[in-house]
């Protein structure tokens, strides 16, 4: 990686595995300026994943989708954006572990995303299902 001051090369001086974010942590110095900053690396899932629909669509996974559909069920919320990006990290974490050969379910993504609602805030479920009644009840 290259030095996001001087555009130099740089070395890793600490590293740290996430494993709540499935990410990794790393501090790293300019070999030339010696400036310090913190870098994150993590799978990019827009590209490894798929969301197969009933009819049989597919569809990149967004996880900006995601988040958003998330948002908008718990905007009653006064730390609504706070909530939805730990809920989105959480659903996405929770993906992971159902994810065969890169593909997910519609329904099964809807179902975890209603699910760590339910667990989180009962009414941002109810308006989550609101709004996701066709994909929930494919499960």
């Amino acid at each position: 990686m290259v030095c996001s001051y001087c555009k130099h090369e740089t070395m890793v001086v600490n590293s740290r595995p996430q494993k709540r974010s499935n990410s990794v942590w790393r501090r790293r110095k300019c070999l030339r300026c010696q400036a310090v900053f913190s870098t994150i690396e993590q799978v990019d899932y827009e590209k490894t994943w798929v969301v197969q629909y009933q009819d049989g669509r597919l569809s990149a996974f967004l996880r900006d989708k995601l988040f958003v559909s998330i948002f908008k069920s718990c905007q009653h919320r006064p730390t609504a954006l706070t909530d939805a990006l730990g809920i989105t990290a959480t659903v996405i974490t929770q993906a992971a572990h159902k994810i065969q050969h890169g593909t997910i379910s519609a329904s099964e993504l809807a179902l975890l995303c209603h699910q760590a609602l339910s667990h989180f805030d009962q009414p941002a479920a109810i308006h989550y299902q609101a709004f996701h009644t066709t994909t929930l009840k494919e499960i």
